[in-house]
């Protein structure tokens, strides 16, 4: 068999490029473009080099916004990974017990974002909410509508309600992954309970850990519709993380210059914070290797 022939293997990759390229790098190229331009109209546009990045860092309302962005990621993953690792070791490991948990688990992944929004407007609604009413009827007032707390408790507690379940299958196909004969020779040993987790399941849950707190802390910091429909980024200014605000500059002000100044910059922290988690968590392995 020739050279040729070989890479013949390449032309089955020329799809996945075009379909990129269409999906991912020539909408790139196009904020690169407008961040670079000032659009007045179609066909009309000047040519304004970095003066938009430079406005748009300077913008107090995107400082506070990514504030905002911090402290919600940050409670997030906090809540999310500690509380799925507990509920993956406490699921069922054989038997019929184990699939109808991990049915039941993956049912909230199922539901679309925008969907997950609208059934917790109705959910915390104080007058025919389930939870709403229930806490009003406790004597504790409860609109997260009128207060900046309770709207934060309230995407909070959705969020977490709606992506734990992910932590909670990666983490049960980790253990799942672990073979038996560790858990006797920690049992042979008279290791406790505390110790099997901390010397064996934790660290060979590492991988898939790691996975799962990339993929909360991306998608945590990327999250839009579920604010936007809960809350739709107040009540003020309150939960107008970067994405609402990003949104209001391109859509509402149509100031397409600075929301793609602004998009750009924003993907390049998603990809630096991404980047730096995963650097921390594969040394924090090989420190406990």
């Amino acid at each position: 068999m020739n050279k040729w022939e070989d890479n013949r293997a390449w032309f089955l990759v020329i799809p996945v490029f075009i379909i990129v390229a269409f999906s991912a790098i020539l909408p790139l190229m196009t904020v690169v473009n407008y961040s670079l331009q000032d659009i007045f109209g179609p066909g009309e546009r000047m040519f304004v080099g970095l003066e938009w990045f430079r406005e748009v860092l300077g913008d107090e309302r995107l400082h506070e916004a990514l504030m905002k962005q911090f402290l919600f990621s940050g409670l997030v993953l906090l809540i999310e990974i500690p509380l799925g690792i507990g509920i993956a070791l406490l699921m069922p490991k054989k038997g019929w017990g184990s699939s109808l948990s991990l049915v039941l688990m993956a049912l909230p992944l199922l539901i679309p974002w925008n969907v997950i929004g609208t059934i917790w407007i109705v959910f915390t609604r104080p007058d025919i909410g389930l939870f709403g009413a229930a806490i009003n009827g406790m004597g504790i007032p409860f609109d997260h509508t009128a207060s900046s707390i309770q709207a934060w408790i309230t995407l909070i507690l959705m969020e977490v309600w709606h992506w734990t379940p992910l932590v909670v299958l990666l983490a049960y196909a980790g253990l799942r992954a672990i073979p038996e004969a560790y858990f006797q020779a920690a049992k042979i040993d008279g290791a406790s309970a505390w110790a099997v987790f901390k010397y064996i399941q934790l660290p060979k849950m590492r991988g898939v850990l790691t996975i799962a707190i990339l993929l909360r802390f991306m998608d945590s910091f990327l999250i839009y519709a579920e604010p936007f429909v809960l809350t739709g980024g107040g009540p003020g200014n309150a939960t107008t993380f970067l994405s609402i605000y990003l949104v209001k500059i391109a859509v509402g002000q149509f100031d397409l210059g600075p929301a793609a100044a602004f998009s750009l910059i924003y993907f390049l922290i998603v990809l630096l914070l991404s980047w730096l988690f995963y650097q921390v968590l594969q040394n924090a392995g090989k420190g406990g290797a």
